[in-house]
């Protein structure tokens, strides 16, 4: 196997067209690693973008922050522009992993594995971030298309994450439901960004993991918020509705039946913690 450590995106780029479908881009190596040990993919070269610092950072903008390709999921969770502005992706970026995988796994690598418990995407669709490769760019809800599968064509490479900056007075709250305290996969996870006019809620966005074969979007239930005033029932009609806006698998980790049930469950509490919260 060849070993490439580009120090430039146009170097990597060149040799992705070169061995095209024939190499792995490698950066914390988080995924591609323990992939290639259970041989679950066999790469003729790996090309090791680490050294392409330029891909590293958080901006905050006017009105958007842009996050690099590179930045790491240690970054995502201790940075400050993060932490103010959308605190549900510095909860879902903490509980990705441990200390040691979160300081090596890129905010690019946890999209592009696309796994339907990936971290970083839930709180990502929430909000209605775009991914920006070299080729073009995807609103993120569109990006994913299977388990382990996205957009993605073997010449293009994840460089910026962008999203703009939620109103002055967001609510919005981040759950993930795990077998375990920490390096636990999703078995359940919830973001959910409300902005509220008066009694009213003027704008919902829900994002869920592992109940899909891709991390989704839960359009039907934003759509009953949208334009009334929260009340009991109107929260009870939702979780109903999500329930049936899911389409979980039973696996290790649960049964399809208890991955619904709990949708349901953790957005009743994360809506009813979003009206409460001052």
């Amino acid at each position: 196997m060849e070993y490439f450590s580009p120090r430039t995106l146009n170097e990597t780029l060149i040799l992705m067209k070169k061995w095209k479908g024939k190499a792995e881009l490698v950066a914390g190596g988080t995924n591609v690693i323990p992939d290639m040990r259970a041989r679950a993919i066999k790469p003729q070269a790996l090309i090791d973008i680490s050294n392409l610092k330029n891909l590293s950072y958080i901006k905050e903008e006017r009105k958007r922050i842009r996050i690099g390709g590179l930045t790491t999921v240690s970054e995502l969770a201790c940075s400050k522009v993060i932490q103010h502005y959308v605190p549900i992706l510095s909860e879902a970026s903490n509980q990705l992993g441990n200390p040691l995988v979160r300081n090596r796994a890129t905010i690019a690598g946890n999209l592009a594995d696309a796994s339907p418990a990936a971290d970083t995407a839930v709180p990502l669709l929430a909000l209605e971030a775009e991914v920006l490769t070299n080729q073009r760019r995807v609103p993120i809800d569109q990006f994913f298309i299977g388990p382990n599968k996205t957009i993605l064509k073997k010449d293009e490479i994840i460089k910026e994450i962008i999203f703009s900056k939620p109103n002055s007075n967001p609510k919005m709250g981040y759950f993930k439901l795990g077998l375990r305290n920490s390096m636990a996969i999703s078995v359940v996870s919830v973001a959910i960004l409300m902005e509220m006019q008066e009694k009213g809620c003027k704008k919902a966005r829900i994002g869920l993991g592992a109940v899909a074969p891709t991390p989704i979007r839960a359009y039907r239930t934003e759509e009953m918020l949208v334009g009334k005033e929260i009340t009991s029932e109107l929260i009870e009609a939702c979780s109903n509705e999500i329930a049936k806006e899911v389409q979980p698998m039973t696996d290790i980790r649960g049964s399809a039946e208890y991955r619904r049930e709990m949708a349901s469950v953790l957005l009743k509490r994360l809506i009813r913690k979003n009206i409460e919260r001052k």
